[in-house]
């Protein structure tokens, strides 16, 4: 919905999506002094021309970009990376292999790899790190991934969903939702055996040591993926798809296999952690929702570019996704939130009849007023759920609300009468207002505390907690002085 043109047929309303086998590796990585750009660089498109691992990868590019909201274009950020990177391919085992590295535009916390050295991190996943080790550990062991020719080891694998991925490409490529589809395949695909993610932890910690980074960042961003994917699973059953953790081994297991093998570097403390260096690289940092995908303010969500908003009820909570804006409550009562074009521009009570609610009671369609805009309601009921279908069109699209309960439940009518209140317009002064969150990178004062400190973070009820998993922070830990800090705010 987030962008203008999304539809979606309501019987996949509730059906949460196939989770996403991308390559999770979460090891820790150590910083590379004085590395310096090439003064004579080589263009990788020119490097990878006659490279047919490379060429697989360059297919699946487009749609990996598109799933996970383009590429976040930064300069700053992009030589940071760039430079952690250059360190690591000095000691890998196939120096000869050239990377192209894509910093991709989603909070979610990931990175993986595709044959032919196309590495993917996420800003989420740099918003995380505490440090240039952690994200040098997560790109060393992607970096095995390639130079262990793992993608070559599941070709077969690739072979066997051509017929799927070509029908998933005839029925959806106009639409992001079959992007989004082709490049979940995809990344099922990009998932490693056990053995392999083993095998390429062991491989990125010595990358690690060997680079002159803190070999025991490997285990201790594990730790940080761990605590970040429970803090952020308020239900257990959401999709996770996107983020690391969904298809890996298991994390004690890989904590401890990764801390075994540093210590062939030393007892811990050795290495560089390139927190200064890392800090500088990611202040200004987007964080959490991009402008175009809109805002979640607490219990409101907010589309500057769209000039629209709206408020869920208390004890909701919303998920701003690429293909809708979802929200959960009490009671299993679920929202969902999207928007399709209508050039034709057609009356609404018709449009709810035209064929794209299952379920759907004729005789309860009415045309209403939500805040001065044309708008139209109905109900619906299909297996376990009833349904309230709200649509409302401003301009040339047309907004749609889909609030379901479990059937028979009496709260269909407050939840959705309250959401369907709440739509308006946004003001000009509210547009100019709203500003996207970002990591800012502060200096902690005398008498800052992690009270004080985490009290200046914005866009979370949890701020506390949200503080001390960005910035590394144990229970007993506290603040001096000078110490360099991540807050989150605009």
């Amino acid at each position: 919905m987030k962008r203008a043109g999304l539809s979606s047929r309501l019987g996949a309303f509730l059906f949460i999506l196939p989770l996403l086998a991308s390559c999770q590796s979460v090891i820790e990585q150590t910083y590379e002094p004085q590395v310096a750009p090439s003064s004579t660089p080589q263009i990788v498109d020119e490097v990878q021309k006659n490279d047919p691992r490379a060429q697989m990868g360059a297919r699946e590019h487009p749609r990996i970009v598109a799933s996970y909201g383009g590429e976040y274009k930064d300069a700053k950020t992009e030589r940071l990376v760039a430079r952690i990177a250059g360190a690591l391919t000095a000691v890998s085992e196939n120096p000869n292999q050239s990377y192209r590295i894509t910093i991709l535009n989603s909070p979610a916390i990931n990175a993986f790899a595709l044959p032919g050295g196309y590495l993917y991190v996420t800003r989420g996943l740099l918003a995380l790190a505490d440090d240039a080790s952690e994200v040098a550990a997560v790109l060393s062991h992607e970096m095995a991934h390639v130079t262990a020719n793992h993608g070559i080891e599941r070709q077969q694998r690739e072979e066997a969903e051509v017929i799927a991925s070509r029908v998933v490409s005839e029925v959806l490529s106009s639409d992001l939702a079959g992007k989004q589809a082709l490049a979940r395949g995809k990344l099922r695909l990009a998932a490693f055996s056990r053995n392999q993610e083993l095998q390429a932890d062991v491989i990125g910690v010595r990358m690690l040591g060997e680079a002159g980074y803190d070999p025991y960042a490997a285990a201790r961003f594990l730790d940080s993926m761990a605590a970040y994917a429970r803090f952020s699973s308020v239900d257990p059953e959401a999709d996770q798809s996107l983020d690391f953790l969904s298809s890996h081994p298991s994390a004690p297991q890989r904590v401890d296999l990764a801390r075994r093998h540093a210590r062939a570097f030393g007892p811990e403390g050795v290495g560089d952690r390139g927190r200064d260096y890392y800090l500088d690289g990611i202040d200004g940092l987007l964080y959490g929702d991009s402008p175009q995908e809109g805002y979640v303010r607490g219990q409101t969500f907010l589309h500057g570019k769209l000039g629209i908003r709206f408020d869920v009820p208390a004890g909701f909570q919303i998920d701003n996704k690429a293909e809708a804006v979802l929200a959960t409550g009490p009671g299993d009562v679920a929202i969902r939130f999207d928007g399709v074009a209508d050039a034709q521009r057609r009356s609404l009570t018709d449009y709810i009849a035209s064929g794209w609610v299952t379920g759907l009671q004729p005789d309860t369609i009415r045309a209403v007023s939500v805040n001065g805009l044309e708008a139209a309601t109905a109900r619906a009921s299909a297996e376990r759920w009833d349904f309230d279908v709200t649509v409302i069109r401003i301009d040339t699209q047309i907004y749609r609300f889909l609030t379901a309960v479990p059937k028979g439940a009496a709260s269909l009518g407050p939840t959705s009468d309250a959401l369907r209140a709440s739509f308006r317009r946004m003001t000009p002064q509210e547009i100019s207002a709203l500003k996207p969150l970002r990591i800012r990178v502060v200096t902690a004062r005398s008498g800052d505390t992690l009270a004080t400190l985490s009290a200046r973070m914005q866009g979370t009820d949890r701020k506390l907690d949200l503080f001390r998993m960005i910035n590394a922070l144990q229970m007993t830990s506290t603040i001096k002085p000078g110490d360099r800090l991540k807050i989150i705010t605009e």
